[in-house]
């Protein structure tokens, strides 16, 4: 036993010293909660990016940005410069891709317009809870959720949705 402890510590060691350093499991679960939060409310509304799509957009753009903030730091050794971002503004574009796939017109309406805000704003959390601010990104998250939550509720009971009319036979 005392063996394989050794041989896990000299070959994981050094990662768990950088993982524990940036507080990444931290960091990732409170991206996952937060990612939870909105994707509940996605999913009661019946939306197709619901719990897990949001869980996985939140957690995926933490560790995206983790991992671009703590490469530049291990491969140059230094605090990274004033622009350490970069990662960051391709998970912008790409969520960006995600929330346009959510998006449906028809004759009538467009719909999944919240759904794809909803996408941007999470993968947004993710990267302020990656680069320091997990509580900023927490209440957040509950404030968007709430809202999402009572402003759901008030504008299906201020703004039903006309009745259908089917064709005539």
């Amino acid at each position: 036993m005392k063996e394989f402890l050794d041989l896990a510590l000299s070959t994981f060691g050094q990662e768990i010293a950088v993982l524990q350093e940036y507080a990444v499991f931290t960091k990732l679960l409170i991206a996952c909660l937060c990612g939870a939060m909105l994707g509940l409310e996605r999913e009661f509304a019946g939306k197709p990016a619901g719990l897990r799509t949001n869980i996985l957009i939140c957690v995926g753009s933490a560790l995206f940005t983790l991992a671009s903030v703590i490469a530049w730091q291990i491969f140059t050794g230094a605090n990274p410069p004033s622009d350490p971002m970069r990662v960051a503004a391709q998970v912008v574009t790409g969520v960006g891709f995600l929330g346009a796939g959510a998006i449906f017109k028809s004759e009538e309406q467009i719909t999944g317009i919240t759904t794809a805000a909803t996408i941007w704003f999470v993968a947004a959390v993710g990267m302020i809870i990656a680069i320091g601010f997990p509580l900023l990104g927490f209440l957040i998250s509950l404030a968007a959720a709430g809202l999402l939550f009572v402003l759901g509720r008030i504008e299906k009971k201020v703004f039903p949705s006309p009745p259908r009319l089917e064709p005539p036979e």
